[in-house]
């Protein structure tokens, strides 16, 4: 009798779909499990592969499967997509998912361990509090602008929109002030939170090694080094830095055929946070650049002398990313470039 070498879990709230199978890809089960027969079941499992889609729950799985001896991969939802056979169902997804992880050349997703889940959290829950003060903003400046009253978009120009609120002989209703000065209070609480978090964040970018490093180069901030820690997957992955580049969609959109290259837009289709951070970091080192000048830096001035600011910021965010790789691959500290090379 053949023996289960591979596992496929299709995750879900309370039952799991398992798709168990031979190492040639022969179907040997196929079982419907609460969620703690599914732990009793895998527990008492003999050793073998288990693979999952990497969604909400999968990594806390993983653990869960190292802890009871299993081997673990995580596939990218997108990349089980191809391999469901027709109908879509919880058996269907199961058998996709032993299908995909059989295939020599599938790439995986890293489970997350240690530390990464939680500082997973705060990154998301500040991100999270800026859109709340975001769309408390512009819910207080459309408002106002029902009474006649403008100000410019960014927290920057609150001050206007609160002398409007308190001035007595502005013409808000009473119940329009109050409600408006319940949103003050709101932003004022979130701000609060924001800034709190970032002490946190800053406190620890100050702690770790691989933090402090990265923030040694221009455009990278402690929020960005938290992101790249908490969810890059380890750089010895990643044979060279422009591999680093595409998994965070820092490279254009091929669509090229019969030997012939056709290269569109960015494709965007990586880790979107690291990606918008750089981004956002590189357009800091460009308005610098263009206020001050950059002798230091000769290829990003004759970058800007050809394109426009947002074409050289992905270019340089490009540029960052193969240097983030370049930096925790050989553990050195971030170096300038050298005035008169061509790179």
């Amino acid at each position: 009798m053949k023996e289960v070498t591979i596992i496929g879990v299709d995750l879900a709230k309370n039952v799991f779909q398992l798709h168990g199978a031979a190492a040639d890809g022969t179907v040997l089960f196929r079982k419907k499990l609460s969620r703690p027969q599914f732990q009793r079941f895998m527990a008492e499992h003999p050793r073998c592969l288990v693979a999952m889609e990497a969604c909400g729950g999968a990594h806390h799985w993983a653990r869960e499967m190292e802890r009871a001896g299993h081997d673990v991969k995580l596939i990218a939802p997108r990349y089980v997509k191809p391999f469901i056979k027709r109908q879509k169902n919880d058996a269907a997804d199961a058998e996709a998912i032993v299908e995909a992880a059989l295939r020599p050349t599938m790439r995986y997703v890293e489970p997350k361990s240690g530390e990464q889940p939680a500082r997973s959290i705060l990154f998301r829950t500040r991100e999270q509090f800026l859109k709340q003060r975001t769309e408390a903003i512009n819910a207080l400046r459309s408002h106002l602008y029902e009474f006649g009253y403008v100000a410019p978009e960014g927290i920057g120009y609150l001050p206007r929109l609160e002398v409007v609120i308190e001035d007595p002989g502005s013409d808000l209703p009473a119940l329009a002030r109050e409600i408006c000065r319940e949103l003050l209070e709101q932003i004022a609480h979130l701000t609060g939170r924001i800034n709190a978090m970032k002490k946190r964040i800053d406190a620890i970018g100050r702690e770790g090694e691989t933090s402090r490093r990265l923030q040694t180069m221009p455009g990278v901030g402690p929020i960005s080094a938290l992101a790249v820690e908490t969810f890059a997957p380890p750089m010895e992955q990643f044979k060279r830095g422009r591999d680093f580049a595409a998994w965070l969609g820092l490279v254009p959109r091929q669509a090229s055929t019969g030997g012939k290259q056709r290269l569109g837009k960015t494709s965007k289709m990586g880790q979107r946070d690291i990606r918008r951070l750089l981004i956002t970091g590189a357009m800091a080192v460009i308005r610098w650049a263009l206020r001050h000048g950059a002798p230091q830096n000769p290829w990003l001035a004759r970058l800007l002398e050809r394109k426009p600011p947002m074409v050289a910021a992905s270019a340089l965010a490009n540029k960052m990313a193969r240097g983030i790789w370049a930096m925790m691959t050989r553990s050195e500290d971030y170096r300038g470039p050298v005035i008169g090379s061509a790179a």
